[in-house]
């Protein structure tokens, strides 16, 4: 376990004892307190790192439950579920100890975010569902393998594209560490919006992603499958969506539902991004992110986002 800090916010690596599981977790900036959750699941939590948005908000990097220098589950690769990252959430924020907090979740980091806000409303001032999706039944993978088909058909041509297709083809049958980063790194290209335009950064991140395998299945051996659509119609924490134009796995099909479904919410249109538009639109995703915090901070704007809900896209 990292030595703990006295100071919970304090700039650095910290970790707490969640039950029996030591959790770690990172902090870096300066401002308001935005909790932050990776996705995959099972994906490293230090490619969602975002420089431009701590210079104005405290951002706490969580490493989930299984992934990097947090404690796995007895059960392992299983038992990973929505509930059990809500459950770890609450007691972070708890031991926080600064009140509401901003949560945002990116791609299944946005599932878990989206859960934690119909549960555990008290605890947040405003979520950010970056790249996240009201379901993730069969309609979801069907929408992916069709984005994933339009990647590879406004790619033609390119030499690297067969393999990316490939690595799409072989997530179903991923079952350890080693096969999960060779599938994460494998379908890279065709998560940002046009990797070819600097392919030696991509490459670069490519290399650097780690991950851990995490089967998707609860402890029972059931699918975590959900679908929140009623759910998210009663929520009244403010949110901001967040998604690139060019993602192919949570893309705007998904944001716009989000937003339509959700009573006190805006949609952040990343109009040159994939699914990172932190890496992607940094100065434009940080400045959007920094001002719903601010908003969000300021109890007198919270009902602005209720009585006041805008409905349209707001492109970057």
């Amino acid at each position: 376990m990292v030595p703990p800090l006295t100071n919970p916010l304090a700039e650095g690596v910290h970790s707490l004892e969640v039950d029996g599981l030591a959790l770690r977790y990172h902090v870096h900036g300066t401002g308001p307190v935005c909790v932050v959750h990776p996705g995959g699941p099972g994906i490293a939590w230090e490619y969602l790192r975002a420089p431009e948005l701590e210079r104005s908000l405290t951002v706490v990097y969580l490493e989930p439950t299984g992934t990097g220098g947090s404690d796995r589950l007895a059960t392992h690769p299983h038992g990973y579920t929505r509930d059990l990252y809500s459950r770890h959430l609450t007691a972070l924020i708890d031991h926080l100890a600064v009140g509401r907090v901003h949560l945002l979740g990116h791609s299944h980091g946005g599932f878990v975010a989206q859960y934690h806000a119909m549960h555990r409303p008290d605890q947040l001032a405003g979520v950010v569902l970056y790249e996240s999706a009201p379901g993730n039944g069969p309609e979801f993978g069907e929408e992916m393998i069709r984005k994933a088909g339009e990647f590879a058909a406004r790619q033609a041509g390119r030499p690297d594209v067969q393999s990316v297709m490939d690595a799409f083809a072989a997530i179903p049958a991923i079952s350890d560490d080693e096969a999960m980063v060779a599938a994460a790194k494998g379908v890279l290209p065709a998560y940002v919006a046009d990797y070819w335009a600097d392919t030696p950064r991509w490459s670069r991140l490519q290399e650097a992603l780690q991950a851990t395998y995490i089967s998707g299945l609860g402890g029972n051996g059931a699918p975590d499958l959900f679908d929140d659509r009623d759910a998210l119609r009663a929520l009244t924490v403010p949110a901001l969506v967040v998604v690139g134009r060019h993602d192919v796995v949570c893309g705007v099909r998904w944001a716009q539902e989000l937003h339509e479904l959700l009573p006190a919410s805006r949609l952040l249109l990343l109009e040159h991004s994939g699914h990172f538009g932190h890496l992607e639109e940094p100065e434009n995703f940080a400045q959007e992110i920094a001002s719903f915090v601010a908003a969000g901070s300021n109890a007198a704007t919270i009902p602005s986002w209720i009585d006041n809900k805008i409905s349209s896209y707001r492109p970057c």
